[in-house]
């Protein structure tokens, strides 16, 4: 295993990213060849905030399933997490760690055949997922290296995933274009570049990804506005909501108030103090 990526520039998704870096350590780490067809990353977030007050972390989390192994206060062993549809809120108390794999969207439902909507906004002990995984949590958390971590998942998953599944494929297309292609503001101009109708879309959004189509666009604008914001330029609003395929700025506002918690200017000034920002 190679490739391991101490906390970089790519923070989207991340709320509050340089807060964030001083609260705990973030290391990412490549995906070996049993998972690659269905995972981009492992990665491995520790803290250790003993004799320090608690830290909500925050995020907006991809439209991604998680397999995780953790050790804190809260919770230990291993864990399917589903899509979260809010804003995700982590509280970091004494010591503790999550080694994590990211699912590309719609990955595990292919690997596994699993309708992860059942998952969603909801996470499951991984052995009643994966009954095959029993034990797997205890050998991870057990090991100290994380390149070896990486070898005792990619053991366990090797040989177990099902490949050729046309429905995860055309799914993957979509999501991608839908992550990179900003003039892709709507379900119905996916509809239309993809032939796919819209219940189809639904249902496959659903089974394989855990969360519907206007949901995912949604997401991807919110991270993509959150980053902007944090990143300390000058930034117009109302030229923001355009860029990102919103109606208007007070829409954009309203969007982004709901799923933050705070006004884009409020997250902006929070997030990088002594950002000019027009509204």
């Amino acid at each position: 295993m190679s490739g391991e990526r101490r906390e970089s520039g790519d923070v989207r998704g991340i709320l509050h990213p340089g807060e964030q870096a001083r609260h705990r350590r973030l290391t990412r780490l490549t995906v070996g060849p049993a998972l690659s067809a269905f995972a981009d990353r492992y990665w491995v977030v520790r803290w250790d905030l003993r004799g320090r007050p608690a830290y909500r972390a925050e995020v907006l989390s991809f439209p991604c399933v998680n397999v995780t192994f953790e050790r804190s206060d809260l919770r230990t062993g291993g864990f399917v997490n589903g899509v979260c549809t809010t804003k995700y809120v982590r509280e970091l108390s004494g010591e503790g760690e999550t080694f994590g794999i990211r699912f590309t969207p719609g990955g595990f439902g292919a690997f596994t055949g699993m309708d992860v909507g059942v998952l969603r906004d909801d996470s499951a002990p991984l052995a009643e997922v994966l009954p095959a995984a029993a034990g797997l949590a205890e050998r991870v958390l057990a090991e100290p290296s994380d390149e070896r971590r990486c070898g005792l998942i990619e053991e366990f998953f090797a040989g177990r995933g099902r490949a050729g599944d046309p429905h995860f494929a055309l799914v993957s297309r979509i999501v991608t274009a839908m992550a990179e292609d900003p003039d892709l503001t709507r379900v119905d101009q996916v509809t239309a570049r993809f032939g796919v109708p819209v219940r189809t879309l639904q249902r496959l959004f659903r089974r394989y990804v855990g969360a519907g189509p206007k949901w995912v666009l949604c997401r991807f604008r919110l991270q993509d506005a959150a980053d902007r914001l944090a990143r300390g330029d000058r930034v117009d609003l109302a030229e923001l909501a355009t860029d990102l395929g919103y109606f208007d700025q007070a829409h954009f506002t309203r969007e982004f108030t709901a799923e933050i918690g705070m006004a884009p200017s409020e997250y902006a000034r929070a997030a990088s103090p002594g950002q000019s920002v027009a509204r």
